[in-house]
């Protein structure tokens, strides 16, 4: 989403950077080009008139001019800005005591609100909570339907009274329910109009009354821009809201609704929502540093590191790491690492994260998810025997292996000879390792992979 503003933003930094020295003009001619850009990301206006002029008083002052590195000094300045732009800390959620906590999810209709009903229910019971959701989106059968599949594909409980019923007194009922259930948190799905009207409001402000929710949840459409800041504004001023939620965030939008809302209204961003798919990497907890972070190319490996841990498999993990170490390392061992790393998202979304490889992530030839199939096509057309020993592929095996996943035998050779290169230089670090020499390199522990973790960089190489 903000791949357009992040091309401007570090355009403008390498100019700067190429000066050496900067002056006053230098700095000024920057702040027009970054008002520019935040104003083509379609920023609010007001929260970009407030943020280059704050930008700029920093920057022309004598400890940036004079500074040996001042182009680093002012995209310092951009960073701390864009961070108390978008809300200075993480804001997690609340918790009520004695619980069960409530969280009422409000917005127009279309933004997703049932999916990320769905998606917030996953993410708080991998934390150890019983979670129940509430179907209160009377006006329209098909969103009860939706959320009572979702509940059960998740195996949570949906509490629903079908149309009939008025959603306060479901969502007082649903509560009751949650107490009797010991349930810990509430999810209610509230209805959404494609406008903001009295009834809605009415509706909203009664549920709150009936069963007071510990936080109240604006669900806002990234890619609506501009209107998102009114939506936002119009809500807050009904409902008291205690949070944000932008869904959509992997749209082709130019994103300042991202940058705007928090500025604008006070309300902090609680999540970002990415995809209708329901699961575990469609839904972060929002960090503002990490995404200022994002926008000026700097990659976010803190939220890289815990993608992977929410995949993390110690006792997988352990017992790669005892092949690494004895130099052994199979077609099986790599399928299992393909896997365990597709698990995280799409390689291009990961690559966004890692510092200095954004713009390779947008390179499709280099950056292939279909390459990433074929190799773990071909590795499923193997024999356990083939897979565990490489070096027997060879003429009507190759064959085989070609036809069962659709390849050339050109690509399967290719691909035994790499994994062999693989094998050599694995077994070279174990060697090398078990001599004493350096720790750390790939494959070993620390190393960029982990343990049990093939090297980015190494897949990559293997996949050119």
């Amino acid at each position: 989403m903000f791949e357009s503003l992040s091309d401007r933003l570090q355009a403008v930094f390498q100019k700067l950077g190429s000066k050496g020295r900067l002056d006053e003009n230098d700095v000024r001619e920057a702040m027009k080009a970054v008002r520019l850009a935040l104003l083509e990301a379609d920023v609010n206006f007001k929260v970009v008139k407030d943020f280059v002029a704050r930008v700029t008083e920093q920057a022309i002052g004598e400890e940036v001019t004079k500074s040996l590195t001042p182009h680093q000094q002012v995209v310092k300045i951009v960073h701390n800005e864009l961070i108390n732009l978008l809300g200075v800390e993480h804001a997690p959620l609340q918790e009520a005591r004695p619980g069960p906590t409530v969280i009422m999810l409000v917005g127009l209709q279309g933004t997703g609100k049932t999916t990320l009903a769905a998606k917030l229910a996953l993410h708080l019971r991998k934390k150890g909570r019983r979670v129940m959701l509430a179907a209160c989106d009377v006006y329209r059968p098909a969103a009860i339907t939706q959320l009572q599949t979702l509940g059960k594909q998740l195996n949570v409980p949906v509490y629903s009274e079908g149309t009939s019923a008025r959603p306060p007194d479901i969502a007082a009922r649903a509560l009751e329910q949650a107490r009797r259930d010991l349930v810990n948190v509430v999810i209610i799905d509230t209805a959404g109009r494609l406008q903001i009207d009295e009834p809605l409001m009415q509706e909203l402000a009664e549920i709150d009354a009936r069963v007071h929710p510990t936080e109240r949840l604006l669900v806002v459409d990234a890619m609506t821009g501009q209107e998102a800041v009114r939506v936002a504004e119009a809500f807050n001023a009904r409902v008291n809201l205690t949070g944000l939620v932008m869904t959509k965030m992997d749209g082709d939008a130019r994103g300042g609704a991202a940058l705007s809302v928090r500025a604008v209204t006070g309300v902090p961003i609680k999540f970002l929502s990415t995809g209708e798919k329901v699961d575990t990497h469609t839904l972060e907890p929002f960090y503002p540093d990490r995404l200022a972070s994002r926008i000026l190319g700097m990659g976010d490996v803190l939220s890289l590191i815990e993608k992977a841990e929410q995949m993390y498999d110690a006792e997988q993990a352990r017992a790669m790491e005892k092949k690494l170490r004895k130099g052994k390392f199979d077609f099986e061992d790599f399928l299992t690492s393909m896997q365990q790393m597709r698990k995280l998202g799409p390689l291009q979304e990961l690559l966004k994260l890692i510092p200095g490889l954004g713009q390779l992530a947008r390179n499709e030839e280099l950056v292939d998810e279909r390459q990433l199939k074929r190799v773990e096509a071909m590795i499923f057309s193997m024999t356990p025997y083939e897979r565990r020993n490489p070096e027997v592929i060879k003429g009507s095996r190759r064959t085989r292996i070609a036809r069962g996943s659709g390849t050339s035998e050109q690509e399967v050779s290719a691909l035994v000879k790499q994994f062999q290169q693989m094998q050599r230089m694995m077994k070279q670090i174990a060697s090398d390792q078990g001599r004493g020499g350096r720790r750390g390199g790939r494959g070993g522990r620390g190393g960029p992979g982990g343990p049990g973790g093939l090297d980015i960089n190494e897949l990559m190489r293997m996949l050119k």
